[in-house]
């Protein structure tokens, strides 16, 4: 079989996450996954008055480009000397 590469290869944990998650070494996908499971058990995700998560009624453009439209670099906004 060949080995893992990227998200999918194993990382060696720090001895207090080690034993946190219960594994020496896991996959980035799996020691995110069993992080929200967690998060998720426990109750521990803030919610809003209208009970979704916090960070979900927030409306952002995550591209950056709603953000940095219209924006021009400052030296172009410069008027010309003759």
């Amino acid at each position: 079989m060949a080995e893992e590469k990227g998200l999918n290869k194993p990382v060696k944990l720090k001895a207090d996450l080690a034993a946190f998650l219960g594994a020496g070494s896991l996959p980035r996908t799996e020691i995110t996954k069993k992080l929200w499971d967690y998060i998720k058990e426990n109750k521990l995700q803030t919610k809003t008055k209208n009970g979704k998560p916090e960070n979900a009624s927030q409306e952002k453009d995550r591209s950056g480009g709603a953000e940095t439209q219209g924006m021009e670099n400052s030296k172009n906004n410069k008027p010309k000397s003759n």
